[in-house]
């Protein structure tokens, strides 16, 4: 049987749905508490920080791109962009192709803040495994993988 098959509603228990819930909006609000304490630890606001993260394995990014990215505005995308080249972390240049496009690309100095916050989340990451047994951690990354999925799949 394919693990992604829908089951009908109606064999969901009420109990289950609200605990899921409950757990989906706790899990949120960790993950941004952990969002605000990095900010903070990098001296960065949190958008600052979840825009120069989205830079991590891509050479550039539009500000349209990172907009749709980060679910805001582009005039919101543009002060956030503002900061972030205000602090040499990343920089701004026209597209050749296209002179109303901006290129925005990381700076060595943001490229080298970034490799910092991402060994500060790996960090963080094993010592949150590392409180679970091997078998739980295996069958925890299953299960997010499938939530994953289902998530992606109800819009």
């Amino acid at each position: 049987m394919n693990q992604f098959a829908l089951h009908p509603p109606s064999s969901i228990a009420p109990d289950q749905t609200e605990r899921f819930q409950r757990l989906i909006l706790g899990l949120y609000q960790c993950c941004q508490n952990r969002i605000q304490r990095q900010a903070l630890a990098f001296d960065l606001p949190d958008a600052e920080l979840r825009c120069l993260r989205l830079f991590d394995g891509k050479n550039d990014l539009t500000p349209k791109e990172i907009a749709l990215q980060m679910g805001v505005v582009k005039s919101r995308i543009t002060k956030i962009i503002d900061g972030l080249v205000s602090k040499g972390l990343i920089h701004r240049s026209r597209d050749p192709d296209d002179s109303r496009v901006s290129r925005l690309r990381v700076t060595t100095r943001g490229a080298g803040k970034l490799a910092a916050i991402n060994q500060s989340l790996a960090a963080s990451n094993e010592m949150i495994l590392a409180r679970m047994t091997p078998a739980q951690r295996t069958a925890l990354l299953r299960h997010l993988e499938v939530l994953k999925a289902s998530m992606e799949a109800v819009v």
